[in-house]
């Protein structure tokens, strides 16, 4: 019967993916048709899979591995302000996620708390800061699924709901350990848990440089990556054990240290596929093995606590609705705040932790579970079925010109707006007159100092242009600019430049744009290259440059990628050396590939390899 079991289990975590490919199931996360199925294959319907010892050792290493990769997917750059990428929303305010994020999860945080109070007073469920955690979980791993699928990672609203989801991730596993602790009667041992933090980042300082090395002489035999990943997770799982954290919390934090050791795509697949591709679902499909919803429905008091959870569930993330609607439009905020009500990857750790507690009866830890599966169902169905991508949702790159003259000008417009935001400044109150009723963003500013360009928000973009008439000038605003922490890109326009000039700003990273140099580029690439002129120029077709950041399309060979045919590439920047493309060239994270194609096609191409 125990090798039957773990058969069936192999078995079906294989099948239910292909069927769900099949038939097209995409609204309900893969992980809740493996509760599903589990349910109906275990104690609560036909009895043919038992818990058994090896299942069960497998189930505990999948939450752990669950937990790992959930580290991994905390993207600590955009808990940067200079890296959190802001947008406009429907009223033309400028979005910052991060700040939106932080608000709308202290509201859930808050309104966690009271539907716990609540729940303790009607008399279905007394532990109130238990009752605080799950309700304020938000599952990570299926929010940035369900956005990737969207396409919307990148954009403003994307990034609102994944900093809202990775806060519903940390601090509930925080506050997790603090109740364990307390409920556990370790209390006085709660101050030894800084240690597992100490022990973390003693690990990502130590293994840094070793990391690094491992990557350069690893081999098919010896998987030096993944055995540094093991070893963080039980190294961490253990430290946490010893002090009287839950084990959860070690491999959480493993994988966040993998994650600043900054591991290649390759790593990341081979990790993901070690942990979903085996343990993971070994987890999800136990958890609904041995749920027991008989004895659930025989007792009319926990079957009263059933709806009652999935109201809660959808109650706690109202305030999130609420602050979202202040900054996007109220058809999305709606859709984002539902989709932050899936909790089910965090909610069944810590049901197995209360357990373990004796916090919780298996009946409420039951009905609290069927709940979490109930809101997973429907919180991306109404998300992937209320959600409209606006104009207004887009990241744009902020572009701040400084000139507003027949050279800027034109430029401005020309600007795709789908990708660029454009300000322009000017000190001359004759341009400004002349060129206001044209330029929408444009900004009349007498003085260029350093205070008065800061005041007027000259320094809070992505891509600086100096681009007055004069040079002196330019090289002024130009060397302020980088010099500002925000800017990424300073682009100087010179006129008559002497070479050291030329020299001088290069070294210091600023790009320098000249005339003469174009002028004479474009006349000897008419006379050379009639075709690469005629790209150049050309109305209907577009030259572009994108990073391929796109895990899908990196390490697949060009002649593989499923839209060549639509475009033609011409070169490709690998670090410092640009590399001639055949069709065998194996595509690289980091990639700078340059091509050209009819406007609209290479327009979604170029957005299809930048993503995440």
């Amino acid at each position: 019967m125990e090798q039957l079991s773990l058969f069936l289990v192999v078995l079906l975590a294989l099948v239910i993916p292909i069927f769900m490919a099949r038939f097209r199931v995409t609204n309900v996360p893969t992980a809740v048709a493996e509760i599903i199925v589990g349910i109906i294959m275990g104690s609560s319907g036909f009895n043919i899979i038992s818990s058994t010892h090896d299942l069960t050792f497998l189930s505990n290493l999948g939450v752990i591995l669950l937990m790992f990769l959930s580290g991994m997917e905390i993207d600590f750059d955009l808990l940067s302000r200079k890296n959190n990428p802001k947008g406009k929303s429907q009223a033309g305010k400028e979005v910052d996620p991060l700040k939106t994020a932080i608000v709308a999860f202290c509201g859930l945080a808050i309104m966690a708390v009271i539907l716990a109070f609540i729940l303790k007073w009607i008399g279905l469920f007394s532990e109130v800061m238990l009752a605080t955690i799950i309700f304020m979980t938000v599952a990570l791993g299926v929010v940035i699924a369900t956005l990737k699928e969207k396409e919307i990672l990148n954009r403003p609203i994307g990034q609102t709901i994944l900093l809202t989801a990775v806060m519903g991730e940390v601090v509930p596993l925080m506050l997790l350990t603090i109740y364990a602790s307390i409920h556990g009667g370790n209390a006085e041992r709660l101050w030894l848990i800084i240690l597992l933090f100490v022990a973390a980042i003693f690990l990502l300082h130590r293994f840094k440089q070793p990391y690094i090395w491992f990557s350069k002489v690893t081999k098919a035999t010896t998987q030096l990556d993944i055995r540094l990943a093991f070893f963080l997770i039980f190294a961490l799982v253990t430290v946490a054990e010893r002090v009287g954290a839950e084990n959860i919390l070690g491999a959480f934090l493993a994988g966040m240290v993998m994650k600043l050791l900054e591991p290649s795509e390759a790593t990341k697949d081979k990790l993901t596929s070690i942990g979903y591709g085996f343990f993971i679902p070994i987890f999800f499909m136990m958890t609904g093995v041995n749920l027991n919803l008989r004895s659930l429905f025989a007792r009319p008091s926990s079957l009263m606590l059933l709806p009652i959870l999935v109201l809660f569930f959808f109650l706690a993330k109202m305030p999130v609705v609420g602050v979202y609607m202040t900054k996007f439009a109220r058809r999305n905020a709606f859709a984002g705040g539902f989709l932050t009500a899936t909790t089910i990857t965090i909610v069944l750790p810590t049901l197995q932790v209360a357990r373990k507690l004796h916090a919780i009866t298996a009946t409420q830890s039951d009905a609290f579970i069927l709940a979490a599966v109930i809101v997973c169902i429907v919180s991306p169905i109404v998300f992937n079925s209320s959600f409209r991508l606006l104009p207004e949702d887009r990241i744009k790159q902020r572009v701040v010109i400084m000139g507003a003259n027949t050279f800027t000008v034109p430029v401005m417009h020309d600007l795709h707006d789908n990708w660029y935001s454009v300000d322009m400044f000017t000190d001359n109150e004759e341009n400004y007159n002349t060129y206001k009723s044209k330029v929408q963003s444009l900004s009349l500013i007498k003085d260029l100092s350093q205070e008065s360009l800061e005041k007027a928000g000259a320094f809070n973009g992505d891509i600086f242009v100096a681009a007055n008439h004069s040079d002196e000038i330019n090289l002024k605003l130009a060397k302020m600019a980088k010099d500002s922490e925000q800017i990424k890109r300073v682009i100087i326009r010179l006129q008559q430049p002497d070479m050291g000039t030329v020299r001088k700003l290069r070294a210091d990273g600023i790009e320098v744009f000249n005339f003469t140099n174009v002028r004479s580029s474009l006349m000897r690439a008419l006379i050379e290259s009639p075709a690469v002129y005629q790209i150049m120029t050309d109305t209907k077709n577009i030259l572009y440059s994108v990073v391929v950041r796109n895990p899908k399309y990196i390490g697949q060979e060009l002649k593989d990628w499923d839209f060549i045919d639509q475009i033609t590439v011409s070169r490709i920047k690998r670090g410092n050396k640009w590399l001639a493309p055949h069709g065998s060239t194996v595509i690289e994270a980091g990639d700078e590939v340059v091509f050209s194609g009819q406007y609209e096609a290479a327009d979604k191409i170029r957005q299809i390899l930048g993503r995440k």
